[in-house]
Parts: structure tokens; sequence; C-alpha cells
């Protein structure tokens, strides 16, 4: 009775002392959607983020500028998909611990009443501690591990997600702004060269339909300029989206778009493209995930062998101590886990052809990035060229004018031919820094950013900026 006694006991305390509690954590949407909606660039949390990262103090907060370089760290520290990647990571990391666990011992109590012999009574109790055999716990925590190193990899992708959308929406914006600014200085051209035909139309030196052609090229641009005010406020939007922020934080904010009009050589050396080739985060994603198909298939080559059980066992027999050792395994005579072997081989080829797409995507990625770079470079040089001679000429026609060997209306044409090869001049530019923005995704180098920026989307700094 002793001895059972002490069982119960033993057994009542390890389970008591190792077991987890629950913790509820219910979400409110109302409070959610609170929080989100109250984030702001002024965040105490941000600061330290962006002092972390940038390895400078702010003593002026909130900072009067924010760069790229600024805004993405700030997307880095507020927007929700990275905590969403965190977290997937985070499920992964568990695994290894699931994966490492050993099987439980196994406890039976077999009471016997023996009707014969007095006391009638026969206290029983037996054990099953199973062993796995054939290095099962090594293959599962190989395969755990390269899980995690794939899910981090996926985390890694996110992080240049949020990246480039940061930075595509800080061109669209800067596109945006800067078109407006150009067609405001094209309307007021415009509108001169609309005045002056009016007064010659009044003293019959100008035909009506030469001043409809006028109002209408005036009307033209003033529709664009108004849609250039709308794609401002999309495109300031799209970037608070990108950020994590509601776009009321970003209304009286000054930005710069410092660096928008620097072309970057390095990212078109070979040695660039084949690391992009060999490392690219959705590259090593695969390969991490073809690594965790190779363990899960030693998994199940592993589970061929049996598994031993000892099943050590007491009774207490009419006073006499009686104990017992037993040992079982299962006999594989009916079947050596073939199906589960030629599905795990399955999945290794999966695995395996994956890997092959991922990386064939990737130098296509870097190939087509590579060549609209190139193509855009010429287009923004020839633009520049043209806007050049533009400027040449509008000079050359402002001298005249003064010079009394044409009037106002030549200058103002010559300023209109001007704003025209401007927009172009922009348009051609906005293409180029697309075209970098490509070509940085499809190599993954971090042009804007520190190196401890990946360190950090990596954990759990920041649950937002509130």
């Amino acid at each position: 009775m002793r001895v059972r006694f002490f069982l119960f006991s033993a057994m009542a305390l390890g389970l008591a002392g190792g077991c987890a509690r629950f913790e509820p954590r219910p979400i409110s949407p109302a409070g959610t959607a609170t929080n989100l909606e109250g984030r702001t660039l002024d965040s105490p949390l941000l600061r330290s983020f962006l002092e972390t990262n940038l390895h400078r103090a702010f003593p002026e907060w909130p900072v009067r500028t924010w760069d790229l370089q600024m805004l993405t760290l700030a997307a880095f520290c507020c927007h929700p998909s990275l905590d969403v990647a965190r977290a997937e990571w985070r499920v992964a990391s568990a695994g290894k611990i699931t994966a490492g666990e050993r099987p439980n011992p196994s406890v039976s109590f077999t009471p016997t009443y023996d009707t014969t012999t007095p006391p009638p009574w026969i206290p029983g109790v037996s054990f099953d501690i199973p062993i796995e055999t054939a290095g099962k716990r090594g293959h599962r925590l190989a395969q755990a591990r390269h899980l995690s190193d794939a899910a981090r990899w996926n985390l890694v992708t996110a992080f240049w997600q949020v990246g480039s959308r940061v930075r595509a929406s800080l061109l669209d914006l800067y596109a945006a702004r800067e078109t407006e600014s150009l067609l405001a200085q094209q309307e007021s051209a415009q509108s001169n060269i609309v005045r002056l035909f009016e007064g010659q139309l009044t003293v019959g030196a100008a035909a009506g339909f030469e001043v409809t052609q006028t109002r209408i090229a005036l009307h033209s641009t003033r529709l664009a300029r108004h849609q250039a005010q709308r794609q401002k406020a999309e495109a300031l939007a799209s970037l608070a989206d990108a950020i994590g922020l509601p776009v009321a934080a970003l209304e009286d904010v000054r930005l710069s778009f410092a660096g928008l009009n620097e072309f970057p050589t390095t990212l078109t050396s070979p040695e660039v493209r084949r690391r992009a080739i060999l490392n690219r985060a959705d590259v090593r994603g695969a390969l991490a995930e073809y690594a965790a198909s190779q363990s899960a298939l030693q998994l199940e080559i592993a589970k061929q062998y049996p598994d031993l059980h000892l099943g050590p066992g007491y009774e207490l027999d009419q006073t006499d101590n009686k104990w017992s050792l037993g040992a079982s395994l299962t006999l594989p005579i009916l079947n050596q886990n073939q199906g589960a072997i030629a599905e795990a081989k399955a999945k290794r080829e999966l695995a395996a052809a994956h890997f092959v797409a991922v990386q064939a995507q990737a130098i296509g990625e870097v190939d087509r990035a590579l060549a609209g770079y190139q193509a855009a470079l010429q287009q923004s040089a020839t633009a520049t060229a043209l806007l050049d001679d533009l400027q040449k000429r509008l000079k050359s026609v402002r001298a005249m004018q003064q010079a009394g060997e044409v009037d106002s209306s030549a200058v103002a044409g010559a300023e209109v031919e001007y704003n025209t090869g401007a927009l172009s001049r922009l348009d051609a530019l906005v293409k180029a820094q697309q075209a970098i923005g490509l070509l940085e995704d499809a190599v993954q180098s971090p042009l804007t950013l520190s190196a401890a920026a990946l360190d950090a989307v990596e954990h759990n700094l920041s649950q937002g900026a509130k």
C-alpha cells in the first residue's frame, strides 16, 4: 500500500509541476482598429528603433524630415505583415521543441482479487518505457530546424516586400508632386498663349480656330494637373499603408526625396547577380525546404525499425514482492512503412523541382530587371539631353525677345515646349527609378538599409508604433 501511495503522489506532483496554464487573450476589433488609426511617427518606440538601427541619436523628436531610409525602418517597426511573418517564424521555431521531445513513459495499475488466500487484493503496477531507435529523434530535430530556417527566409522575403512597397510608394508620391508642379508651369505658359491669341483675335491677326486650339491645349493641361493632384493624394495614402500608418499620420510630415535621382552601378556587376541567384531569400528558403524533405525521408526510413518498449512491473502477492521485466516491439511483418517512405520520396522530388523553379525564376527576374534598367538609363539620358537643348532654346528665344527680334508668343511657345520636355524627362527619371527598384528586389541588395535592419525584423522588437 505504501508503494502505491508513493507512486500516485509522484505522478500527481509531476503532472502538476509540468503543466502549462491557459491564459486567455481576447481580441477586440474596436480596440485594434483604434490602435491602428492612432499610429503616428512620433512614437517613443519608433524613436528607439531608429536610434538602434541607424546608430545615431535623435535629440529632436519627432524629426522634421523623413527620408527613404527612415521611412523604411518605420515600416519595419509598424507594418502588421512583419508581425505575421515573425509569428510564423516563431511557430516554426517552436516545432523544434516538439521534435526534440522524448516519448513519455506510461504506468498501468492492475489490481487482482484472489478468493482463495487472504488478503484477497493483490496490488500490481507496470510501466511502459519507450525507447526510440534508428536515430528518429535526430531526424525529427533536423527536419524541424530546416523548416524553421525556411520560415526565417520567408520573414526575410516579407522584409523585402515591405521595403519595396515603401520605395515604390515614395517614388509615386515624388512623381505626382513633380508632375503637378510642372503641369502648373505648363498651364501658366499656355494661359499666356491663350491671352496673346485672344488679343490677336480682337485685332484680326488670328483666326478663331487658333484661339480654340490654344484653349483646348490649356484645358487638357488643367485636367492633367487635376489628375496629378488625385494621384498625389492616392500616393500619400499608399505610402502610409506601406509603412503601416493611417494617412493622417503623414499629412503634416515633411518628406525628403533625396536619392531618387541617383543611378547606382554596383547592381549590374556579374558578381552581384550571381550572389542574387544563390542567396536570394526565396532561393534560400526553397533550399531549406528541400533539406527538410531530406530529413523527413530519413525519418520515414528510420521508422522501418520498431521502437523498443520496456515494461517493468511489480506485484504484492500475499505479502510476497514479485518483480517482472518485459520488453515488446512491433513486428514489421505486414508492412515496412513503404507507403510513408514513398510519399516522403515524392515530396523530396517535389521540393527539388520547386527549388529549381524558384532559382530559374530568380535568374529570369534578374535578367529582365537588368535589361529594363539599362534601357531606362538610356531613355533617361536621352530625355536629359533633350531638356538641355530645350533650355538652351528657351534662353535664346528670350534673348531674341529682348533684342526685339521675336514677340511674346514665341517665348510662350518655347516655354510650353520646355515644360513638355521637363515632363518627358520626369517620366523617364521615374521609369529609371522604378527599374532600379525592380533590380534591387531581384538581387535583394540593401542599397539604402543598414545591415542591422535584417536582424531587427527577425525579432519581436515592435508591436506597432502607438
